[in-house]
């Protein structure tokens, strides 16, 4: 009974995987998308960008975009899900753009920018100085009473998240004060420090 149990449960996880895949992402106005000997290419106000594809099809009609996959093997239905989630964050990209928000949180933490130059004071011996990527926009926000924050957009959800990380990385937050670089929102793991 217990066997027939788990094996329900697990086919019904395998459907509910490939039901992301099945689901047509809806194209807004004002973004073409071209498929093209297996890469397929998203233009918009916002930029372009492009994926390579294998082991599914591709289809742009009436305003959708549809995946399908070319088995059941394991590879394929995780690949089906995958692309379709790509593709869905490549039209949100390029139609919206994507937005990652780090907070800095410490006495005397401070980061300003000049153009893409962003510039951090994180309680080191010396400013950290990061060029970022083009196509990323990066924007600093100081409040007196308030931490800095560092505001990056990008049509690219990939490359925000790579630059967003990359800053994270030089001063992470640690356990017990939470003092460090970390997301806007994000809810740390304390510890309690040692008792009296």
């Amino acid at each position: 009974m217990l066997v027939a149990n788990y094996y329900a449960t697990f086919t019904n996880k395998e459907e509910d995987m490939s039901r992301i895949g099945k689901n047509p992402v809806a194209i807004p106005q004002g973004v073409t998308i071209d498929v093209k000997d297996n890469v397929i290419t998203v233009k918009g106000k916002l930029g372009e960008l492009s994926q390579e594809f294998s082991n599914v099809e591709i289809t742009v009609e009436e305003g959708n975009v549809t995946v399908n996959r070319n088995s059941d093997s394991k590879d394929d239905r995780a690949k089906h899900g995958l692309y379709r989630s790509l593709v869905k964050n490549m039209i949100e990209g390029v139609s919206k753009g994507w937005t990652k928000e780090l907070e800095l949180v410490g006495v005397g933490y401070r980061a300003t920018n000049q153009g893409q130059k962003l510039d951090m004071a994180l309680g080191f011996s010396h400013n950290i100085i990061m060029d970022i990527a083009s196509e990323v926009k990066v924007e600093t926000v100081s409040e007196k009473g308030k931490n800095p924050i560092i505001k990056l957009t990008s049509h690219d959800k990939q490359l925000v998240g790579q630059v967003a990380a990359k800053i994270r990385d030089f001063r992470r937050p640690e356990p017990y004060k939470g003092k460090g670089i970390k997301f806007v929102g994000e809810v740390l793991r304390r510890k309690a420090g040692k008792s009296a």
